[in-house]
């Protein structure tokens, strides 16, 4: 938790704005960078200080850095910083029923119930299921698995958070997800999101740890966090 949180202060404090590409920590190497439809750049990446399996994400919209999360090779959200909240999570010891990745892909579904610690914000409960379609997209020349999802955040208390649904994807062979659409409702509101990936690209090509979004850009968008 230590390396990871000591990343987060340095991306934090990194100026990337300031400049066209993006910085990582030392240690660490990027493998993919993701333009999304939301004026979102992802950036995916690797560090040896992290157990084997291990991959990180960082996401920035035009201000700057939004969020810095850890999955493992079962796609389990193991840590994540939220920085426009400042708030940080660390997936519990032992879920009721830990997400994973080969479940979906050899079932077609995968169910799952676990909570994350916060000493900001507390526990937090969350349960759903993921389900593949059946459907390939080709986006940017790259075949990805569509997914279908439904997902709910409660309280210590029981108290449902927000609720979502929608659609997502995953690529076997990053062992990732990517974002897609959905609806989310909390306890006043209910919005859409659209955060579906446009461009993919890889280390050597021109854009690769960009700064800088490049889609959907200027269009008001919800500060509302959700797990991605």
């Amino acid at each position: 938790m230590l390396t990871f949180l000591t990343g987060a202060a340095l991306l934090l404090a990194t100026p990337v704005f300031a400049q066209d590409s993006f910085s990582l920590p030392a240690g660490c190497t990027a493998f993919l960078t993701v333009q999304g439809a939301d004026c979102s750049v992802d950036h995916h990446f690797t560090c040896t200080a992290d157990p084997a399996g291990h991959k990180q994400r960082v996401s920035l919209d035009e201000q700057g850095l939004t969020y810095l999360g850890t999955t493992d090779e079962e796609t389990q959200w193991i840590r994540s910083f939220h920085p426009l909240s400042g708030h940080s999570e660390q997936l519990e010891s032992n879920p009721a029923d830990p997400a994973s990745l080969t479940e979906l892909i050899e079932t077609g579904r995968d169910s799952y119930d676990f909570i994350t610690l916060s000493e900001e914000v507390g526990p937090t409960r969350y349960v759903g299921e993921d389900r593949l379609t059946g459907k390939s997209v080709v986006i940017d020349g790259v075949s990805i698995l569509e997914t279908e999802f439904e997902i709910t955040a409660f309280a210590a208390d029981g108290t449902q958070i927000w609720a979502s649904s929608g659609h997502e994807f995953i690529n076997p062979d990053w062992k990732s997800f990517l974002s897609g659409t959905s609806v989310i409702q909390t306890t006043t509101d209910s919005f859409e999101r659209d955060g579906r990936p446009v461009e993919f690209i890889f280390p050597g090509e021109q854009g690769f740890l960009s700064a800088n979004p490049k889609h959907g850009c200027g269009v008001v968008m919800s500060s509302f966090e959700v797990m991605p």
